[in-house]
């Protein structure tokens, strides 16, 4: 057995030791309350419809007044997409019957289908930074080299798919109203139904709005709620996997604790911002144990010294992962395509100088 080989069994026997020690320092917290359950279901269901209804009522007044409600309510819809989140993991109640129940409810209420995100969403833990497993659950991401041989129409789709106007201001469109309202392909007839069961109930709901408060009142709130608690949700989920120094691997070297611990960002976020998102900035904690409810999450994280070192991520550090744009696997960095265009550069100035250099070898000397 050579040294590197002896090397590299030291390091994977030392990274079983911190994965046990981990483990043992969250799994006092992979446990639900119900009686917290149900406490936050409350607090974040009832401002919901009674934001809704402010909103509604100070259109008589004014969209100025209405506009600050509006963006509240924006945040109460993502406060019921966690909860949404917990159930299809199951670890918002001990019962499956009312994680089931929850979790369609407040599916309607964010356009999501239980069954099919579920689904999706168990497979992007599953695989979540593994480069052979990409394509379910997450977002396009190309390496250096797939992008640099990759046809021309292929290269100008994926630009056009990365450009920030495309990915949050056509995204929300593209995936609650496109999208989840389509089955995947090989979906089981219980996703199928489920899929078709919650476009009927959003459409049933909507309609019963429409009828109450008129169409024109109905959509001065529901649009801007709906785009801005889309952008929010893709936002938070984009940032959290696409930061500077994050993880990829090939299958054969993957990792699934690797790719929790530094595959996963902490988005440190003010408390009430953090409080709205319900604490789905401790990421990290989430894709390591999916099992942690989202009101235990910041205690599994402070519960675990290596945890506490993992990237962690401000607002305004967040804002430079806009211009990442493809993964070198050479650096191990996400890079932009400015910073793709000066790498093709140098690859190319080292040809001509390689060229160059051979010209000289084969030139005979004159004597």
């Amino acid at each position: 057995m050579d040294l590197r080989t002896d090397l590299k069994m030291d390091m994977k026997m030392d990274l079983k030791k911190k994965v046990r020690k981990i483990k043992k320092d969250i799994a006092p917290f992979e446990r639900n309350e119900t009686r917290t359950s149900i406490l936050q279901l409350v607090t974040t269901l009832l401002p919901l419809v009674g934001l809704w209804y402010l909103a509604y009522m100070s259109l008589s007044v004014s969209y100025g007044l209405a506009f600050p409600l509006i963006v509240v309510l924006s945040g109460f819809v993502i406060r019921t997409f966690i909860i949404f989140h917990d159930c299809c993991h199951g670890s918002f109640f001990k019962s499956k019957r009312a994680n089931h129940i929850v979790g369609n409810l407040t599916g309607v209420l964010t356009m999501v289908p239980f069954q099919q995100w579920r689904h999706e969403h168990n497979v992007h833990h599953a695989t979540s930074s593994n480069l052979d497993e990409r394509g379910t659950g997450d977002m396009w991401i190309m390496t250096v080299e797939e992008y640099k041989n990759a046809p021309l129409l292929k290269r100008i789709a994926y630009r056009i798919y990365r450009h920030p106007l495309v990915t949050f201001g056509l995204g929300p469109v593209a995936i609650f109203l496109v999208k989840y309202r389509f089955n995947r392909k090989g979906a089981r007839l219980k996703e199928r139904l489920n899929t078709h069961a919650t476009t009927l109930a959003i459409a049933l709901l909507y309609a019963g709005l429409i009828g109450l408060v008129g169409w024109k009142s109905f959509l001065l709130i529901q649009v801007p709620v709906f785009y801005l608690s889309g952008m929010l949700g893709i936002w938070l989920f984009y940032v959290q996997h696409q930061f500077e120094e994050t993880y990829f691997e090939h299958e054969e070297e993957w990792n699934y604790v690797q790719a929790a611990v530094e595959g996963s960002s902490f988005y440190k976020l003010p408390k009430v911002l953090q409080w709205i998102t319900g604490n789905i900035g401790f990421h990290h904690v989430h894709h390591l144990s999916p099992r942690v409810p989202n009101y235990h999450l910041e205690k599994a994280h402070h519960a675990s010294p290596p945890l506490q070192k993992v990237t962690t991520i401000t607002i305004r550090t967040s804002l430079k992962s806009l211009r990442f744009r493809l993964w070198d696997e050479e650096k191990r960095k996400f890079i932009s395509f400015k910073d793709y265009r000066m790498l093709r550069k140098q690859e190319k100035l080292a040809q001509v100088s390689t060229h160059a250099a051979a010209k000289v070898a084969d030139k005979p000397l004159n004597v």
